[in-house]
């Protein structure tokens, strides 16, 4: 009986681990997703949408202003991330906790520092949101790449990564609209303002 009861528990623990290995996995995966979600499509956001804009956003009314709405809207997204980590925190804030369940702890940190950018210093810099976001995006590029020629990355993974890129898309894209429909208005009051007072 001693054999059987000191057998069981060795397997038990076994299992156990291997759960334990799998659910720090999910957990890291989850992280990473969560960074692919908010920030990665960022720069396709940024360029296509300039590009696009780019004779609107000359015109007087706009010029030299309508570009700070990106990294406005990045900042919200860097927001809404604050807010998500938070609550993942609750109820224990302290660092070292924090820290310790964190699997990317220094790309986690990168991410967060995107609040920066209601700072006006860093907003009417529109290019550093472009390269806080790059960082992002070139992680999911390497996840690409390193499917199609090495196949190291999981096909399921990839195929997770792919939705949640399109849905960090949509994110900031909506996250623009947002900010427009606060910041254009104030721009063209201001800009009306000053046509009056000239006149």
């Amino acid at each position: 009986m001693a054999e059987e009861k000191w057998i069981f528990p060795g397997w038990n623990c076994k299992i156990t681990g291997r759960i334990y290995i799998h659910m720090n996995e999910l957990i890291s995966l989850a992280e990473r997703l969560e960074m692919i979600a908010f920030f990665a499509g960022y720069p396709v956001v940024f360029y296509v949408i300039y590009f696009f804009a780019k004779k609107t956003l000359q015109r007087p009314v706009f010029k030299n202003r309508a570009v700070y709405l990106f990294p406005l809207a990045y900042a919200l997204i860097g927001t809404l991330y604050w807010g998500l980590q938070l609550r993942n925190w609750y109820p224990d804030y302290q660092i070292k906790n924090i820290v310790d369940n964190t699997h990317y702890v220094y790309s986690k940190i990168w991410a967060l520092l995107a609040i920066i950018f209601w700072i006006p210093f860093f907003f009417k810099r529109p290019f550093l949101s472009v390269l806080h976001s790059l960082f992002f995006f070139f992680s999911l590029l390497y996840d690409i790449f390193s499917q199609l020629v090495f196949h190291n990355q999981d096909i399921y993974t990839l195929r997770n990564e792919m939705k949640v890129y399109t849905d960090s898309l949509l994110l900031n894209l909506f996250a623009l609209v947002v900010i427009s429909m606060v910041y254009l208005p104030i721009i063209y009051i201001k800009y009306k303002g000053k046509i009056s007072r000239s006149s």
